[in-house]
């Protein structure tokens, strides 16, 4: 569904040209996180009273949010030192556990990409140029831009 001339939704993501981002989830429902991206990014040019793109998304996906609920959080995270070939063998198990088409899967190769793990209190959360694993809500997005997995971050434990 087009919700502003540049932005499209699609029922595990979007695309938006405007700021040339399109991101993907599998696994568990994460369309109230990528509302609150799409909120974040079209605020400045809307304004806080009427976020054209955020609304007519969650038509789209049915889903009731206000705006209020949104507000990032800064997740306490701890890299792990040292990625040895059980962290790898984890991570790939979180993976081969996520609903996602196999060719998104045999695009992420933990062991050739630079890969950055970290530690949460309730599990890991695996991040590459393009996607970002999560364990303990077993979701996996997919992104077209590295920074893309800073802003899914902000909002991972909130929604």
């Amino acid at each position: 569904m087009q919700c502003e001339e540049k932005l499209e939704v699609f029922e595990n993501g979007f695309r938006d040209e405007k700021f040339n981002i399109e991101i993907q989830f599998y696994g568990t429902d994460s369309r109230k996180l990528l509302l609150a991206i799409i909120y974040e990014l079209y605020l400045p040019d809307y304004g806080p009273e009427y976020v054209y793109p955020f609304e007519c998304s969650k038509e789209f996906w049915g889903i009731y949010m206000e705006p209020s609920e949104i507000s990032p959080e800064e997740l306490k995270l701890s890299k792990v030192k040292f990625i040895n070939r059980s962290l790898i063998d984890r991570v790939n198990k979180m993976l081969a556990e996520i609903d996602a088409p196999r060719e998104v899967k045999e695009s992420i190769d933990f062991e050739k990409t630079g890969i950055q793990i970290q530690k949460l209190k309730d599990g890991l959360i695996a991040m590459g140029r393009n996607f970002l694993l999560d364990e303990s809500k077993k979701r996996l997005f997919v992104f077209n831009k590295p920074a893309v997995g800073e802003i899914i971050l902000r909002y991972l434990r909130r929604f």
